[in-house]
């Protein structure tokens, strides 16, 4: 059985909105996620393999997961590892996307389990841009490091 990569690479993007600063978080699409909202948002990333670039990566997955590209500068962040052990490089960028516009590419599963019925789902369901304080609330724990980073770099 091949080696499962335990590396993903994703980008925060950020923005001023009516002089705070907010957030664009994705909603994992599937079924497992359909009922679960505060605490399973998570940044748009995704696995890279030992070939790939992580910046590189970082940027297609943001344009797989959301349908755009990122603009703007790229500041490299501290990584994470999530609960699980996976590894996150993660890059915040100043940018603006209308969430309503989001298209997400899709992955394929049995569902229902053992049902022998192969279903297609989008990866990402939904985004939305989150204040600081809420985006704390709706990110996956794991990944609430990145939200501090980023409020201290900005800080600075």
């Amino acid at each position: 059985m091949p080696k499962r990569n335990r590396s993903s690479a994703g980008i925060l993007l950020f923005r001023m909105h009516a002089g705070a600063l907010e957030v664009l978080l994705v909603h994992p699409g599937g079924p497992f996620w359909a009922r679960k909202n505060e605490g399973a948002w998570s940044i748009p990333k995704g696995e890279y393999d030992s070939s790939e670039d992580p910046l590189l990566a970082a940027q297609r997955e943001f344009l797989e997961e959301t349908g755009s590209s990122v603009m703007g500068a790229l500041h490299a962040m501290t990584p994470i590892r999530q609960r699980g052990g996976k590894l996150i490089s993660a890059w915040a960028s100043e940018g603006d996307l209308d969430p309503a516009r989001i298209h997400s590419n899709c992955f394929s599963m049995e569902w229902p389990p053992k049902s022998g019925r192969i279903q297609s789902f989008p990866e990402v369901d939904r985004a939305s841009w989150f204040a600081l304080d809420r985006a704390r609330v709706m990110i996956l724990d794991s990944q609430r490091p990145l939200l501090d980073e980023l409020e201290s770099l900005l800080k600075r």
